[in-house]
């Protein structure tokens, strides 16, 4: 397949509060491409009762884990729409080194990858997790240390009171981590000996944070096509 008809894909790593989700949205839009979660992979095929989210729905509501065969179809089915002919970031995908060996397969030669590793301590992700307040009538999102409201409690934006949501208590985000460490964190290991594997220093602010990656992309990924 000739460089200019590759998908660019983009896969970004990192453990739960890495900002990982955060940057692939905003860099999706500066390269137009899409930003691919696997949550919102089961929202909208389940939402949309399609056939992939009927049988996914089985396992969900028998408290299973969906199998990896079935993640995989729904992934490949959303990359092969017309909105993905010139690339997408994948954000929570692969999870683990079988998705990554599978999802390598399907790439073959016909993808410019690059995977790019936003390093943080799991001291620096408990600190951001369990600082987050959310408000609970409109969603807005704040932080006790870093991006505080500027009344206590309450939201600048609204007026509703601002709560801890379960997953973000210090307990929960250990667990977190500690799922992420066991089944994730061997994927660098996995990638980082590959030529399209890049690491992000994760704890510096989102705004170089966005800027290295901006420039890890252009300069590994662009590149090659313009």
């Amino acid at each position: 397949m000739p460089a200019s008809t590759k998908q660019n894909v983009i896969i970004l790593l990192g453990a739960p509060g890495s900002g990982k989700g955060t940057q692939a949205k905003k860099a999706s839009k500066e390269f137009h491409v899409p930003h691919i979660s696997t949550g919102d992979l089961f929202r909208e095929n389940l939402k949309n009762k399609t056939d992939l989210g009927k049988n996914a729905n089985t396992y969900i509501a028998a408290g299973k884990l969906v199998p990896d065969g079935l993640v995989l179809d729904m992934l490949f089915d959303r990359v092969s729409s017309d909105d993905c002919k010139n690339g997408y970031f994948l954000d929570g995908f692969p999870r683990t080194i079988p998705q990554a060996a599978k999802l390598e397969e399907h790439l073959k030669n016909n993808a410019n990858p690059l995977v790019i590793h936003l390093e943080c301590s799991d001291e620096s992700v408990i600190k951001r997790i369990s600082g987050r307040l959310s408000c609970q009538n409109c969603g807005a999102v704040y932080h006790r240390v870093f991006s505080c409201p500027k009344s206590e409690g309450i939201c600048d934006s609204c007026g509703s009171f601002l709560i801890q949501r379960i997953d973000d208590r210090e307990d929960i985000v250990k667990e977190r981590l500690r799922v992420y460490n066991i089944q994730t964190k061997p994927l660098i290991e996995f990638y980082q000996n590959k030529q399209y594997f890049i690491n992000i220093n994760g704890e510096n602010s989102p705004d170089i944070v966005y800027g290295d990656l901006i420039k890890a992309c252009k300069r590994l990924i662009w590149n090659r096509i313009s």
